[in-house]
């Protein structure tokens, strides 16, 4: 099995599952969360199997399917042949117009090792930040996205946030300086003018 991740009963299971969020190096990086049910054959032996409920983060239903299966092939030891999907679902965030804090806990596998680790990010939405942590692990750690899994995704609040990249932003007095102000020309024809009489000042 995998260390770290378990499956905790009927219906339930706590594994996350991430997936190749773009087909080329060209493409926008855009994740989907998906809830896949799926269960072993029925036969008669076995008239009623275990559900297994999975939380799958895919740019699209198909690689959801095959992640789901790929998990369930590893701690389970059902194979796609010997099962069947019940049910696929998209889940979109309830408040995507506001800015939340998300912990993950994620096993990646690198050329030296499986290595856990603990990553926070900002964001409006809880596959705008499983984005940002894919992006990070490529950029950071070179971690490919087959070799990346997620244990836990958690919404925390203030208080609970450790990194110090997080906490910058929780600040009442948090202000963003204007790098430049550029100068809005007049709508009107007639107060246009090729050249002016002093220089214009944009910082």
């Amino acid at each position: 099995g995998i260390p770290g991740i378990h499956f905790d009963g009927l219906d339930i299971s706590s594994i996350f599952a991430l997936s190749p969020p773009f087909r080329n190096s060209r493409d926008v990086v855009t994740m989907r969360q998906f809830i896949v049910c799926g269960r072993k054959v029925p036969t008669t032996v076995e008239e009623n199997p275990q559900i297994f409920r999975m939380r799958v983060f895919a740019n699209d239903e198909v690689v959801a399917k095959s992640r789901f299966w790929y998990f369930m092939n590893k701690m389970q030891k059902v194979k796609k042949t010997r099962g069947e999907i019940l049910e696929v679902s998209e889940v979109a965030d309830r408040k995507p117009t506001f800015v939340k804090n998300y912990g993950m806990w994620i096993r990646y596998q690198s050329r030296s090792g499986v290595h856990n680790m603990y990553k926070e990010f900002r964001d409006t939405t809880v596959t705008g930040a499983v984005s940002k942590m894919y992006c990070a692990m490529a950029g950071q750690h070179r971690a490919r996205y087959e070799c990346i899994q997620i244990i836990k995704v958690a919404e925390l609040a203030a208080a609970d946030c450790k990194r110090p990249s997080t906490t910058l932003f929780h600040s009442d007095k948090v202000a963003f300086p204007h790098p430049a102000r550029y100068l809005v020309r007049t709508t009107s024809k007639q107060h246009r003018t090729t050249f002016a009489a002093k220089r214009p000042a944009v910082f």
